[in-house]
C-alpha cells in the first residue's frame, strides 16, 4: 500500500506547525557567512545582539496560504465603542478562539475607526457567514462596534515582499542618505 504525500495530510501540518515554534528553525550560518563574507563568530553575535535587542523574533516557514484553498484575505476595521468593557471583553475572547483571525491591533487614521483585524478565508461568503456566526451573536456586539469596513485581498497580487525587506530596504535608503549629507 503506497502512501502519497498531501500539502494538507497530518504529517505535512504537524511539520508546519512544528516549525514555528521558537528554536525550531535557524539560519544556515554558512550560507549567510558566504553571502556576506563575515566570519561566523560576527554573525552569530550579531543574531545574538539583534535578538536580545528584540529586532529579530524568530524564524520561520512562510506558506503560500491560497495554495491551502484560502483565497481572500480579510482586513476589516472597526468602530468600537471601548467604554462597552464587557462587550469587548467578549469580543477579544472572541477573536483569541478565532483561528481565522491571525492579527488584531489598534489603528490610527481619518474618522474614528481604532480597531483593525486581518483574517484568511476560503470565500468571502465563507467570510460573512462565519462573522455573523461568531460576533454578531455577542451580548452588545451593535453598540460596542459601530461600524465595519472589509476589505478583500484577491488575485492578482501586484506587488509581494516581505516587512523584513522591506524594513531592510528602508534602513539602506535611510543610511545612504544621511552618509550624503
Amino acid at each position: 500500500m503506497s502512501s502519497q504525500m498531501k500539502v494538507t495530510d497530518e504529517i505535512r501540518i504537524n511539520i508546519l506547525e512544528a516549525l514555528l515554534k521558537t528554536g525550531s528553525v535557524q539560519p544556515n550560518l554558512r550560507q549567510v557567512q558566504r553571502r556576506t563574507g563575515y566570519h561566523k563568530a560576527t554573525i552569530k553575535s550579531s543574531m545574538d545582539f539583534l535578538q536580545k535587542e528584540g529586532i529579530l523574533h524568530g524564524f520561520g516557514p512562510k506558506i503560500n496560504y491560497r495554495k491551502l484553498g484560502y483565497d481572500i484575505e480579510v482586513l476589516s476595521i472597526n468602530k468600537v465603542d471601548l467604554s462597552e468593557e464587557k462587550a469587548f471583553a467578549k469580543y477579544l475572547a472572541t477573536i483569541e478562539k478565532d483561528d481565522h483571525v491571525y492579527w488584531v491591533g489598534s489603528v490610527v487614521g481619518s474618522g474614528n475607526w481604532n480597531i483593525l483585524t486581518r483574517n484568511l478565508y476560503k470565500s468571502v461568503e465563507k467570510y460573512h457567514e462565519s462573522f455573523q456566526k461568531r460576533y454578531r451573536s455577542i451580548p452588545g456586539f451593535y453598540d460596542l462596534v459601530t461600524d465595519t469596513q472589509s476589505f478583500f485581498s484577491v488575485e492578482p497580487i501586484f506587488k509581494h515582499t516581505s516587512r523584513t525587506k522591506s524594513i531592510i530596504e528602508l534602513i539602506k535608503r535611510e543610511r545612504g542618505a544621511a552618509n550624503k549629507d
